[in-house]
């Protein structure tokens, strides 16, 4: 294979490696098959065209009609004209391609299903990565600009999957060897366009005719960058950091926006610790059971639920009324004082619900549909102070059983559910609701079988999907978080004509004796409203040991007990000394008055049959991974010294294997690797080798570059006349052993040199560039072996044939 196309297969390698850090973006990530064939195509289309001479510029020209059209067949083919040639409607079909991906964008959160769309923009994208690396690097003889196309790649893949992502470092060290590997055949291919390339022991260069202290820089660079961020502090400069109640160890929310408030809502959940986000105070009775909404997600696709594609105002000074609210209603204004901490930062503004007067600073929106305030995508709303006036809507059971039907304009929009909606959905839904005649009865029906008479239990240990499988497995098991209880009841409530949407917030605060409340990333929740003519949408709470139910909910006798402070709030780290897990009673877990029950507390197994994480039973897997990971890039960044260090050992005889032959005295062998040992010493030392020296100049050389004298000095100059009598001599004398005189030589050398060449000597000794030489040596010989075996073998089959001719 030629220099130039090695170097294209470099190229596509690279490529191939570098598109690996986009496969947790799309789930399945099967997307990558046909990316890969393209790459490739580009590859060889590319190794043809030069081979035949052709321009740069066309050869890029081409590379880009060739992809275009495999993108085409690929992904509108229906449209070709005989399934081979693009079609009039071909253009049509892309446009209507290209703006689906486009709301796909908006819509779906990281990991993203791989609908046709994204698979479309997926693969393009690679593939035009994949011809700008080709056209640098080889067309144009740029590898190092190669390298902003593979980091535009990698940025963008690591950089949208976040936290989600999964291995990092493992995208990371891909990329960089991919590039590294590029650098390295361009190297090559520019060197060998001098002719052969000379490799004395004093150039450092290696087999490849790119020096070997290249290798060692780019290698060590990358085995650093990987290690180094492990070692280092937490200083909190990620991105991510300044998201939704992220804590900067990827525990948190991260920063929650129109594509991803369930995924913040889980990880701030399953965070380990639970970091202040903000703080409010008002009104302590009411603000005891109140929750601070964030948006609503009116929208299921059988996927998730999301929000859906509201209008969106300018922010009145007065907030139209509450959609559905009639004025027999009892609907209380309170206020509601807010300041955000700096570690939260949202695109939607935290406020009670439903709101009807809001002060805060910034340009802020107002989406009618769902209630909610909307900042702008430059808005940086993080330590932000502001004030929101609420109605406490507290209609009777009597109004919400006698509501009257919802009106068009919500069932149509309320009521959709899925055509691949389980129908165990449905049938449970039925079956919970038997013999009950109302929208309301049906909905308390509901909320009591999840919380109470369902055996339901609460753990953040399971995925937070709210797909129709998700949901089939979630009333198969029984176990979930807020995301699954709200999203199910609200799919079950649909199919029973019930217009439903999931909300997204946080529980009630924690109180802190002054009238305020603390909220924090474990106080994260989502539940379900419904909506009822004449009252608008109100809130119902499925989710056991979470929150607080509302009073109109509850059974009469129950609606009439007062909230006190120890029955307020049921958020996950709030000191209660209330009745706990299985033992609270079902009615006080409606009211959320159990106090909290940790998802990884060893409870009972019938209350929590997967909410205990099992412990004392060996290290994570993450963590066993983790630590063989670092051990073996440690290994990788000590293989110089290990092998260095056995090199000496086995030159000087501290081994097994013990110099000298008759007599003691040592062999033309030995002398020479003593010598090449003084030779490699004084290399890791600071001072290389020049072999256009004699050994006695070469000596001299080295005792005067290392400043030696006395007997380090004579033991250089013994070495190296035990050398040249090797060497030059007819008949040389048997020497006597040269190892004392190597080690003493050797410590001189360190005596004299500085600490950063001392310590470089061990850890990275410069003479271990040889280590690449030698292995390049050995499968150079290993292929020419292989090589003449193939050309008798097949010496050997014509024979035959040459005795059959002469027969």
């Amino acid at each position: 294979m030629s220099d130039r196309a090695r170097l294209t297969l470099y190229a596509a390698i690279a490529t191939a490696l570098g598109m690996l850090s986009l496969t947790p973006l799309l789930r399945p990530a099967g997307w990558i098959i046909p990316a890969g064939g393209l790459i490739l195509v580009i590859a060889l289309v590319g190794a043809g065209l030069r081979r035949l001479s052709a321009p740069h510029l066309l050869t890029v020209l081409v590379q880009l009609v060739v992809a275009g059209y495999l993108l085409l067949f690929g992904s509108v083919r229906t449209s070709f004209i005989g399934v081979v040639v693009p079609g009039p409607n071909t253009l049509s079909a892309l446009n209507d391609l290209l703006v689906s991906a486009g709301n796909d964008i908006s819509q779906y959160t990281i990991p993203a299903p791989a609908t046709p769309g994204l698979r479309f923009v997926m693969i393009s994208s690679v593939a035009l990565v994949a011809i700008l690396v080709d056209g640098l690097a080889v067309g144009f003889r740029r590898a190092p600009l190669a390298g902003l196309p593979l980091l535009a790649l990698y940025s963008v893949g690591t950089g949208l999957a976040g936290p989600q992502g999964g291995a990092g470092w493992l995208w990371f060290l891909a990329a960089g060897a991919g590039y590294l590997m590029l650098l390295f055949a361009e190297g090559r291919d520019r060197l060998s366009r001098w002719g052969r390339v000379f490799r004395g022991a004093g150039t450092g260069d290696g087999p490849s005719g790119v020096p070997t202290g290249g290798h060692r820089i780019g290698l060590v660079a990358l085995a650093v960058a990987m290690v180094l961020p492990a070692l280092a502090p937490n200083w909190d400069l990620s991105l991510v950091n300044n998201g939704f109640g992220n804590d900067g160890t990827g525990s948190g929310g991260g920063n929650i926006n129109a594509l991803s408030p369930v995924v913040a809502l889980t990880d701030g959940l399953r965070g380990s610790d639970n970091q202040e986000l903000l703080s409010y105070r008002g009104d302590p009775s009411v603000l005891r059971s109140t929750y601070l909404r964030i948006t609503a997600l009116d929208e299921f696709d059988g996927q998730e639920w999301k929000p859906g594609k509201q209008d969106i105002v300018a922010l009145p000074s007065v907030l139209p009324a509450p959609a559905g609210l009639a004025g027999d209603v009892p609907a209380t204004p309170f206020v509601t004082t807010i300041a955000m901490s700096p570690s939260l930062s949202t695109n939607w503004l935290p406020a009670p619900y439903p709101m009807e007067r809001v002060r805060v600073p910034g340009n802020w929106r107002y989406e009618p549909e769902v209630g909610a305030l909307v900042g702008g995508q430059s808005l940086q709303p993080t330590g932000l102070d502001y004030t929101v006036t609420s109605l406490a809507v507290d209609p009777t059971p009597e109004q919400l059983r006698d509501a009257p039907p919802a009106p068009k304009s919500i069932t149509d929009s309320y009521l959709d559910v899925p055509g691949n909606l389980p129908g165990v959905v449905k049938a449970t839904a039925l079956q919970v609701t038997a013999g009950k005649e109302t929208a309301y009865d049906k909905a308390v029906a509901l909320q009591d079988w999840f919380t109470t008479t369902g055996g339901f239990s609460y753990s953040t240990h399971v995925d937070q999907g709210t797909g129709p499988d998700a949901i089939a497995k979630f009333l198969q098991d029984r176990t979930g978080f807020c995301v699954h209880f709200s999203a199910t009841m609200a799919a079950m409530a649909r199919t029973l004509g019930i217009p439903a949407r999931v909300a997204v917030g946080f529980a009630p605060g924690h109180p802190n004796g002054d009238g305020s409340f603390t909220v924090g990333t474990q106080d994260y929740h989502a539940w379900p409203e419904l909506y009822f003519s004449g009252v608008g949408w109100v809130r119902f709470e499925p989710t056991p040991s979470r929150g607080v139910a509302p009073d109109y909910s509850r059974p009469q006798g129950a609606a009439a007990t007062p909230t006190g402070p120890a029955t307020a709030s049921a958020t996950p780290d709030q000191p209660t000394s209330a009745p706990n897990g299985e033992n609270c009673p079902a009615e006080a877990r409606k009211q959320g008055s159990c106090g909290h029950v940790q998802p990884t507390a060893t409870a009972s197994a019938a209350a929590l049959p997967v909410a205990a994480a099992p412990t004392g039973r060996g290290l994570p897997a993450g963590l066993i991974g983790g630590l063989a990971g670092g051990a073996l890039v440690l290994l990788l960044l000590l293989s110089p010294m290990l092998w260095r260090s056995r090199l000496r050992r086995r030159r000087l005889g501290s081994g097994r294997r013990r110099p000298g032959g008759p007599g003691g005295a040592l062999t033309e062998a030995q002398v020479l690797a003593a010598w090449q040992e003084l030779i490699d010493s004084a290399w890791d030392l600071g001072i290389p080798p020049d072999e256009a020296h004699s050994p006695r100049l070469t000596g001299e050389r080295i005792s005067t570059a290392a400043g030696l004298d006395g007997p380090a000095r004579a033991a250089v100059g013994r070495v190296a006349l035990a050398t040249e009598r090797v060497l030059y001599a007819r008949t040389p004398e048997p020497a006597a052993p040269l190892g004392p005189d190597v080690r003493l030589a050797r410590a001189g050398l360190r005596s004299s040199a500085g600490l950063l060449r001392r310590v470089r000597a061990v850890l990275l000794p410069p003479s271990a560039a040889q280590l690449g030489r030698r292995l390049a040596d050995r499968v150079l010989a290993a292929r020419l072996r292989t090589r003449a075996a193939l050309a008798r073998a097949g010496a050997r089959l014509r024979r035959p044939e040459r005795a059959d001719r002469r027969g």
